[in-house]
């Protein structure tokens, strides 16, 4: 319960009491009256009733005709006194005194305000608890037919399938049922669908949750809540049970006590303890999901909980074309869109970039009152997935700041050019995009296993081009900001190189990265030294180049976007 509605509450069980309070001290009010005057009402037989109270030095009456007053007497305290008012026929009482009953009413009106927000408490736990019970769908209606790419992945769940349908097959040749799925990798590339897909083909109960659903403030909630969902599963003979981030609750756990956290620990173990729970061969299997699998607690990845461990990776070019065909069946393309290009030009893309790429392209199309997705709808698409949209109001920009852009997208184009010919230039614009870039290129590189240190020291020289071509036109005191990103990348290619690739003839195959202590002065000046090296040759390799530097400027002053076509034409 949020704390705003707690202390609403409780301020308004205050009020109500200090309202009551009043309209009690109101109505009983108390009046002192002298003994004499006492007596005198008794002898005019005003006196309706007496009551002694726990204050022996007086004692309370009521007159006839004044229910609403309370008078407060002095108590003469003689043996005949309660019987001489019996004998006037005046009404004794014994009790405590007005203010007791109202204190009381006030501590239990207290008692019922704490009691509710303990019930609201305890109710919304047990609510969270009760979700679970909710999280079984109908069986899934994904299959591996909805599933493109990844066919190791594929592969190694069709076994677990074949587990789940078929468990007396495998157990006759005493081979034991993975208790558990690891499914880790990038985001996007399709986890959560593969999950569902194993489901789908098993034709079992998919019961799904996310690991922060078990994360709450409240201990033991989290641990209550993985063996409410265990038990609702086990009702079922066969069963998937998916735990999206999984990471939330299997990080691993602290060794000191000052930076454990019990919640946590509690629930991961009870996620531990239920998963070694489990009968063999019982059809029922864990499928769990993170992007971090190097955070999760060593307990959680032995073999007996998550046995398999399975990388849904970025896919390649051919899963790319399968994905692409996948969601383009349920749009419609224009003919001439060739999405084998398409494929080529969208390495790194994960499944859902790929799947929001078609997506973009379909929303532009529709704007513009299309029936079918054409080609500039899709190539509008592509930039704005991974660049942004383009600003529209660019009259704030300087003719000067324009120049500066256009000479450094230039300088990386023209490096990209002489060094990485392999790789596909895309495009290169000095447009502004939403996201802050003031321009960008974007440059395709080949699918392939691994880089050579030809590749890296080049991909470092393209990052630094567009620094040198403005120190270049404009002298070594007027370079910009505008290369703040690169030299970032290409420090960090810098260091992996040296470091942690072993490509340095120096250094050779040592890490320095082993080491206890995080910085070594000898490795930042053996970096520093390659970076000006990398600096001072492609400076060198741009000045003999500076016609292509300023024909490249130019036609991008003028288009404001050039293709790779137009780059091969310029430095042809």
């Amino acid at each position: 319960m949020p704390k705003k509605y707690i202390v609403a509450l409780v301020s308004l069980l205050l009020i109500t009491c200090f309202i009551l309070f009043g309209i009690y001290d109101q109505n009983n009010t108390i009046i002192k009256m002298s003994y004499p005057e006492f007596l005198k009402a008794v002898e005019e037989q005003q006196v309706k009733e007496v009551t002694f109270t726990n204050n022996t030095n007086t004692f309370q009456t009521k007159l006839v005709n004044d229910n609403d007053t309370v008078y407060s007497v002095p108590n003469p305290k003689t043996e005949n006194f309660t019987e001489s008012l019996l004998l006037q026929n005046i009404t004794v009482n014994y009790g405590k005194s007005g203010l007791v009953p109202m204190n009381l009413m006030i501590l239990i009106f207290l008692v019922l305000g704490s009691g509710g927000i303990w019930y609201v408490r305890n109710r919304k736990n047990k609510s969270l608890i009760k979700n679970v019970n909710k999280t079984k769908e109908k069986n899934s209606l994904i299959t591996l037919n909805h599933v493109a790419g990844n066919a190791e992945a594929r592969n190694m769940l069709e076994d677990v399938i074949s587990f789940i349908k078929e468990p007396d097959k495998y157990a006759s040749v005493g081979a034991r049922m993975p208790k558990g799925v690891l499914l880790y990798g990038p985001p996007g590339t399709g986890k959560t669908l593969m999950a569902k897909a194993v489901a789908g083909e098993a034709n079992v109960p998919f019961y799904a949750m996310s690991g922060s659903d078990f994360v709450q403030m409240y201990v033991g909630v989290g641990a209550s809540r993985i063996r409410s969902l265990f038990q609702k599963a086990k009702k079922s003979e066969k069963a998937v049970i998916f735990i999206d981030e999984i990471d939330a609750i299997g990080k691993k756990r602290a060794r000191g006590n000052s930076s454990s956290n019990d919640e946590r620990d509690q629930t991961l173990n009870a996620l531990l303890t239920e998963m070694s729970g489990f009968h063999e061969n019982s059809g029922i299997i864990v499928i769990g999901a993170t992007n971090r699998l190097d955070t999760l607690d060593e307990a959680l990845l032995r073999p007996g909980r998550f046995d398999r461990q399975i990388e849904i990776g970025l896919p390649d070019i051919n899963s790319r074309k399968k994905i692409l065909s996948l969601h383009a069946n349920t749009k419609p393309l224009a003919s001439d869109i060739d999405l084998d290009a398409l494929s080529k030009s969208t390495v790194y893309f994960s499944g859902a970039m790929l799947e929001n790429l078609l997506n973009e392209a379909a929303i532009y199309a529709a704007n513009d009152n299309q029936q079918i997705i054409t080609n500039e709808n899709i190539e509008k698409a592509f930039y704005t997935v991974l660049a942004g949209s383009p600003k529209i109001d660019r009259s704030y920009i300087t003719e000067r700041d324009k120049k500066i852009t256009a000479y450094h997208e230039a300088g990386h184009a023209l490096i990209t050019k002489l060094l990485l010919p392999e790789n596909y230039i895309s495009k290169v614009t000095i447009i502004p995009s939403v996201n802050g870039a003031g321009g960008f290129n974007l440059t395709i590189p080949k699918d392939t296993l691994y880089q050579n240190q030809r590749q890296i020291k080049s991909t470092i020289q393209t990052l630094l081009g567009g620094r040198i071509a403005e120190e270049l036109i404009f002298g070594a005191e007027e370079v910009t900001t505008g290369a703040s990103n690169d030299i970032q990348k290409a420090s960090s290619l810098v260091l992996n190189y040296i470091n942690k690739l072993g490509m340095d003839a120096e250094l050779g195959l040592f890490s320095l990265s082993c080491l206890e202590y995080d910085s070594d002065s000898h490795l930042i000046e053996k970096c520093r030294s390659m970076m000006n090296s990398l600096y001072e040759e492609t400076k060198q390799l741009l000045q003999v180049n500076l016609h292509l530097l300023e024909k490249i400027t130019a036609e991008l002053l003028d288009k404001e976007s050039l293709s790779g076509n137009d780059i091969d034409r310029i430095c042809a």
